[in-house]
């Protein structure tokens, strides 16, 4: 006999009825052997067996696997193709048809990143041509205009010819700064524009006229379409003061306000501007409209100060340089 483990008996009582009689009877049980100890822990065993199997597999051939593949696919750039199985190889077939996907689908955004940098390229270079040629026909118009006020005997045809030229000179110069950053799209400094319109001003200026122009402005950055606006704004304003009285100075400068980071104060001054019945009748029959035109153009409200002469608005600006 193979030797007992946990050895017990079991007892039972039963009552004969009889005098209180009773009978009692003590069995030993059935042992508890190494083998039927086995016999329950095989199971508990098999099922821990297997579960580390289990994990083991899925682990190989699902979880490694899929990590690996998350990471190559975190690590990818536009334009790199991306290869899940470097280095190894992956043993689930799910898994090699997952990168494969991704493979496939890399290569396809490789292409389409080639092709939209060759587009660019074609872009830039016709952005380039088309503005090299507004720049050469604005310098042809100016050159006829200069050409034609040289002939000219009148006083008032050389007036207005520097009038169409001092025009020309506001969109030229604001073609000119941005073909040089068109490619920058934060915007055109326009302390830079406003300093080559002045010396154009100054430049073109009448005969016994000549204007004095003081600038105050901030390195301020602004679109395309609002350069335009405020190049021609000034020139209207300025010549509208050279009009009215001649010889004042004429202050042109920009302030900023924290409170309102996006958009700045344009202030043009002189005593020129000041109400006058010369003032009054240019600006009501020349000048107005026109003003009024770029003002609305530029989304804003323009202020008259009549006492001291001096405009002013708020324009929108992009940044600072």
């Amino acid at each position: 006999m193979p030797p007992t483990l946990l050895a017990r008996t079991e007892t039972q009582v039963v009552d004969l009825d009889i005098e209180n009689l009773g009978l009692q009877m003590t069995v030993p049980s059935a042992p508890v052997t190494s083998s039927a100890i086995i016999a329950a822990l095989s199971p508990f065993l098999m099922w821990f067996l297997a579960a580390a199997i289990a994990w083991f597999v899925v682990d190989r051939l699902l979880i490694r696997p899929l990590r690996r593949l998350r990471t190559t696919v975190g690590a990818y750039q536009p334009g790199e193709v991306i290869d899940p199985v470097a280095g190894s190889d992956i043993p689930a077939q799910e898994i090699r048809a997952l990168g494969d996907t991704f493979r496939e689908l890399s290569r396809t955004v490789q292409l389409h990143e080639r092709d939209l940098a060759e587009g660019l390229s074609r872009q830039t270079k016709l952005t380039r041509e088309v503005h090299h040629r507004v720049k050469n026909n604005l310098q042809v118009i100016a050159s006829l205009i200069n050409f034609h006020a040289r002939v000219a005997a009148e006083p008032g045809a050389l007036e207005a010819y520097a009038s169409i030229q001092r025009r020309v000179d506001a969109l030229a110069v604001v073609h000119r700064h941005h073909y040089a950053g068109f490619e920058d799209t934060r915007g055109i400094e326009i302390r830079a524009v406003i300093g080559e319109l002045a010396s154009n001003i100054r430049a073109t200026a009448p005969q016994g006229n000549a204007v004095g122009i003081l600038l105050n402005i901030e390195p301020l950055l602004v679109s395309q379409d609002a350069a335009v606006a405020i190049s021609f704004l000034i020139t209207e304003i300025v010549e509208l003061a050279m009009q009215a009285s001649p010889g004042p100075q004429i202050n042109i400068s920009t302030q900023t306000d924290p409170a309102t980071p996006e958009s700045a104060t344009l202030r043009i001054s002189s005593a020129a501007l000041a109400d006058s019945s010369e003032f009054a009748a240019l600006y009501e029959h020349r000048y107005g409209r026109v003003i009024g035109g770029l003002v609305r153009q530029l989304r804003s409200h323009l202020h008259h100060d009549p006492m001291i002469g001096a405009f002013e608005l708020a324009v929108a600006i992009t940044g600072r340089t």
